[in-house]
This record gives structure tokens, sequence and C-alpha cells, in this order.
């Protein structure tokens, strides 16, 4: 079984309320001090086996594998998640304005509220992205055409004895 097989039945496993609420509450704070870590060091690109990185964040290597699933589309390259190994090369090298977005829609305030975000992305680049995932959640419908209305095609016919009978 793969380390992300292994993570999967972990955290999504069927389990008591209780069991759910003391896994989670054992797994945030984890990966938000390997948030911490990696936004304070923004300039560095973290590097070594999974392994490594999995000891560094003070994680076991399933559980690592779990936090790489959450951060994986805010890489600048994403890994093939399916196929880690303990002995994968992992480079962590992050697009924090897609990280701060994928934080919006996981709507994980606890993540992009951070204080180390001062120092990375200015409160008004924040605000610009916020905006923008706002933005993409509004649902448009298109304007519906009455029936007695002329035909989009351009056929000079209404719609109802047009496009509306094909």
């Amino acid at each position: 079984m793969s380390l992300f097989e292994e993570w999967k039945e972990l955290a999504y496993s069927e389990r008591t309320e209780e069991e759910y609420n003391k896994f989670w509450s054992e797994y945030l704070p984890k990966e938000q001090s390997n948030y911490e870590t990696i936004l304070e060091n923004k300039d560095e690109v973290i590097e070594g086996t999974l392994k490594e990185l999995a000891e560094k964040f003070d994680m076991d290597s399933t559980t690592f594998t779990g936090f790489l699933d959450g951060i994986n589309t805010s890489l600048t390259e994403e890994l093939d998640i399916d196929n880690l190994t303990e002995e994968s090369i992992i480079k962590l090298s992050v697009d924090f304005e897609k990280l701060y977005y994928n934080m919006l829609d996981a709507k994980a305030d606890w993540l992009y509220s951070l204080p180390q975000w001062d120092d990375i992305l200015p409160i008004e680049k924040r605000k610009e992205i916020t905006k923008e995932y706002n933005r993409s959640k509004i649902v448009v419908k298109p304007k519906k055409i009455g029936r007695n209305e002329p035909c989009p095609c351009g056929s000079g016919k209404k719609y109802k004895k047009c496009c509306l009978n094909k």
C-alpha cells in the first residue's frame, strides 16, 4: 500500500465523532506548524527525501504525505502523490500567491490569517487575491432568451419560430 493510500485510510476511515475530532485536533496544529515554518523561511526551497522532511517537520511519513497532498497544488512543480515512498526526493518550492488562494478555497482561516503572511504578501495583495477568489465563486446565469425575441442566430425570425424548435 502506498503512503498516500495509507494516509487516505488513516484520515478518512469511518470512526466515531470523538475519534474524528481527536484525529483532526492532533493533525491540524502540526499542519499549522509546518506552514509557519515554510512561511518563515520563504526564500528557502525545502528539499530532501520524504522521510527526512517528515522528521524535520516532526511527523511520520504517512501523515507528512497527507500534508504534501494539501500543499501539492500550491507548489511550482506538483508531486506525484500516488507514487511517493520514504525515499522519494521532495522539493517544496511554493507559489505563495497560489497557496494563499488555495487556503481561502479550503476555508482554512487559521492558515491564511497567520502573521507570517505579512512578510510575504502585502495586505493589498492578499485583499486582491481574496477578491479574485470571491469573484470565482459567484454564479452568473446567462440571459434567458424570450420566446418572442429575435433569434440570436441572426435569422431575423422570432426565437420560437427558429432555434427554439430545433
